[in-house]
């Protein structure tokens, strides 16, 4: 790497690692629960012996399936990543330099999806034997193909970015590409719900009725405008109860699945509502956004670093296809590496949400029977090891949230829900 090329990159790094902690440090809520996180209340006092056996013995091979496979792939990538057999493969492939990098990451993903299929398919075995799918296996295959396409598709477009502005920009490259990126990931964010998420699952507006009328006021209680509340058809292929806020701005929607709106009391409804209009509120969308174009600006100046510094042993360049195996591979390990982080802020973030949905509901009886129903609904174990937590957790424990709701409701007038 030459050495105005290196402190490009340095910048670059810097730059992007300084955007996301100062991002951070404003738009993250530190302390999202007043007077502090309660500890989790005891597994028993909310379910009974036979539902925390079925939920662990459930979730333990979950996890030793899904841990599994992300062990095997990840091993998979940094083998054809970091030795000469993946830069040799994709020497051969034909075309031009674009079209050998869409059929390097395709290759590379198959791979990847190929060796990990048995582990795919023993968990999807443990979620039909479990009752927690009604999908047919043709459906899941369909789906995992969508899924595998959608990869193949967005991965190719960011290395194309990338190894587009080093043959453009032999210097500059990498402050180039950052910031291409960083506005593809803002993109991403509006172009995701109207795109994607319908490749998955068909919407339909909340009709109207007495439901729709107390979410619209909710959200005009808490102040935020949302353009659509849809209803997704989520029960053709899981029996979970789920709810989500996508997009910002002209694309914001509160989503929920057609099982919730079916299958739980309004009250309970509105709960989960009120938790996602939370999200809105504090325009955590928008926040995640500015976090990954953050990171995206980061991980383009490190991966920079890096290739140069492997191009100087291994003769790769980040203005060659070959390059593809060794970026592929250090996305994946980076991914892992920084799932501690990004997964400890979504949890202030989904706390903070709970707060917001008990103090605007005041209904703390409702809050924690839905944290019951989404816990027994997906089997999810009460009490998770705490490194599995810590590193894979996007939520608080379901135990944590309940102790949440009976700590704020004590602070209430009368010391219970109104």
């Amino acid at each position: 790497m030459r050495s105005p090329e290196r402190r490009v990159a340095l910048v670059v790094t810097a730059a992007g690692g300084i955007a996301f902690v100062v991002i951070a440090l404003l738009l993250v809520p530190w302390h999202p629960v007043p007077g502090g996180t309660p500890a989790p209340v005891p597994a028993d006092s909310v379910f009974g012996a036979e539902q925390i056996a079925r939920a662990e013995e459930f979730s333990r091979w979950a996890r030793v399936w899904s841990w599994s496979s992300l062990a095997v792939s990840l091993v998979v990538a940094l083998v054809i990543g970091l030795s000469s057999w993946g830069r040799r493969l994709v020497d051969r492939l034909p075309g031009w330099w674009w079209v050998r990098i869409v059929l390097a990451v395709a290759m590379i993903e198959l791979i990847g999806r190929i060796i990990t299929l048995p582990f795919a398919v023993l968990l999807r075995r443990r979620v039909l034997d479990y009752g927690l799918s009604t999908q047919s296996w043709g459906g899941f295959a369909h789906d995992m193909v969508k899924h595998e396409a959608i990869t193949i598709v967005v991965t190719s477009l960011l290395l194309i970015v990338l190894v587009g502005c080093a043959r453009r920009w032999q210097r500059a490259w990498p402050a180039v590409a950052g910031g291409l990126l960083g506005v593809l990931v803002l993109a991403g964010s509006f172009v995701y719900p109207v795109v994607i998420e319908p490749l998955f699952n068909s919407f339909h507006s909340l009709p109207d009725g007495p439901l729709r009328t107390q979410i619209l006021a909710l959200a005009d209680e808490e102040g935020v405008p949302i353009d659509d509340v849809l209803v997704a058809d989520a029960s053709r292929r899981t029996t979970t109860l789920n709810a989500y806020v996508s997009g910002f701005g002209s694309t914001r929607r509160v989503v929920l699945y057609d099982n919730l709106v079916n299958d739980v009391p309004q009250d309970e409804v509105l709960s989960v509502v009120a938790h996602e209009l939370g999200h809105a509120k504090h325009d955590d969308v928008l926040t995640g956004s500015l976090l990954g174009a953050a990171g995206a600006v980061f991980g383009v100046g490190l991966l920079a670093l890096v290739v140069g510094a492997a191009g100087e042993r291994r003769h790769v360049s980040m203005r060659d296809p070959t390059v593809v195996p060794l970026v592929l591979a250090l996305l994946a390990l980076g991914t892992v590496l920084s799932a501690p982080v990004e997964n400890g802020i979504s949890r202030l973030i989904e706390t903070r949400a709970d707060v917001d949905a008990l103090e605007v509901t005041h209904d703390a009886d409702s809050f924690v029977e839905v944290q019951r129903q989404l816990a027994l609904r997906s089997l999810a174990d009460p009490t998770p090891p705490a490194w599995s937590q810590l590193w894979f957790g996007s939520h608080p424990t379901g135990l944590t949230r309940i102790a949440i709701a009976s700590q704020l409701s004590h602070d209430w007038p009368d010391g219970s829900p109104e």
